[in-house]
């Protein structure tokens, strides 16, 4: 965070100053090349389009299995929304299969083959909120 290079917003209970939730924030480029096709040439040909990385996210054991994960991701994707630079999608790399699995559950779609970097559009992101 010092260095600038991601931000980073936790969850705490009311009553405590222990994080039970975290995630970080930074941008990102993707490259037109790599996005679906039927999403890419609807866009300008620039060789890259901007776009927010949700960089890490994590729930403290804890408090899993309580909607904290799904709070903590609508919660990033309302700043990247808020945002007054131009951002067309909201990226992530999911750690493992089942981090993978929860973010396919909230409209991701695979950008590499192996299927753990994914990617919403931000009209998508923007109609959760409309």
């Amino acid at each position: 965070m010092r260095k600038r290079v991601a931000s980073c917003f936790v969850l705490t209970e009311s009553d405590e100053s222990r994080p039970i939730a975290f995630y970080t924030l930074a941008a990102t480029a993707l490259a037109l090349a790599d996005l679906p096709q039927a999403l890419a040439k609807r866009l300008p040909r620039y060789p890259t389009v901007p776009a927010a990385l949700m960089g890490r996210m994590a729930v403290d054991a804890a408090h899993r299995r309580r909607g904290l994960g799904q709070l903590m991701l609508l919660d990033a994707f309302s700043r990247t929304l808020r945002s007054e630079i131009a951002t067309f999608a909201f990226v992530v790399d999911a750690k493992d299969d089942e981090a993978a699995r929860f973010y396919a559950a909230h409209s991701f779609l695979p950008l590499t083959e192996d299927g753990r970097r994914m990617f919403v559009p931000m009209a998508e992101v923007a109609r959760l909120f409309a």
